[in-house]
């Protein structure tokens, strides 16, 4: 007779006991699952690690990008209103969440975590919104959206260079793109313009500094 799986083979028993509900210091009208100390967390998911090969728990952290987009899309709804849009590399649907929020006509989000899949339908759920998910790798899909939102995507050269170049190419096909990102060094160096610029809050546990200022950016095509 076989042994049961792991608990932490469920998802969403996972993400209840490991987080906590909160709010993101610069998106108070929004409350995610969130981990409260990373190291627990860490340790936890490396557990699982062994059975279910998982990934870093980075959709436990609401990161500077995130945030950042997010605050830009409530302060301006018509960045969304109307529109079709996909939260690329979605984490914990922070972006996703405040687009749905913000009058969006309809919001997908992406993440090829299925961990992280289930944080964002928990999360939706909190805020009384509605966020599907696939777990599709998007990279080099066309789909039918007018805005792709991409929060903290830059963070590795192999990564940052292959979406980059997938998000041009949905710009010169007519698709909108907004980047939100710390200036780090994966960043595009040229291509962009800047539509905001906040100051987020962050954590010593996982940035070097209290608070990174992070921009919003408007990708162009090449």
């Amino acid at each position: 007779m076989s042994e049961p799986p792991p608990a932490e083979a469920d998802p969403v028993a996972f993400i209840r006991r490991e987080t906590a509900i909160a709010s993101p210091p610069l998106v108070p009208e929004i409350r995610l699952h969130l981990a409260t100390e990373i190291t627990p967390i860490w340790q936890a998911t490396e557990t699982t690690l062994a059975h279910e090969g998982l990934p870093p728990p980075y959709w436990a952290f609401a990161w500077p990008g995130g945030q950042a987009l997010a605050r830009t899309i409530l302060d301006d709804p018509s960045i969304v209103a109307g529109k079709r849009v996909l939260d690329f590399a979605a984490g914990s649907g922070l972006v996703a969440i405040a687009a749905a929020k913000a009058g969006a006509r309809s919001v997908i989000a992406a993440e090829i975590d299925r961990f992280a899949a289930a944080a964002i339908g928990l999360n939706a759920a909190l805020n009384d919104v509605t966020v599907p998910v696939t777990l599709e790798d998007m990279v080099g899909e066309t789909g039918p959206w007018d805005l792709v939102l991409a929060g903290d995507v830059c963070y590795e050269r192999p990564m940052a260079e292959r979406v980059t170049a997938w998000l041009r190419r949905l710009v010169a096909s007519g698709i909108e793109v907004m980047i939100g990102y710390p200036v780090r060094s994966y960043l595009p160096k040229s291509g962009l313009v800047e539509v905001a610029r906040h100051r987020v809050p962050t954590s010593l546990e996982l940035e070097d500094r209290t608070e990174r200022e992070t921009v919003i950016w408007r990708l162009l095509p090449e």
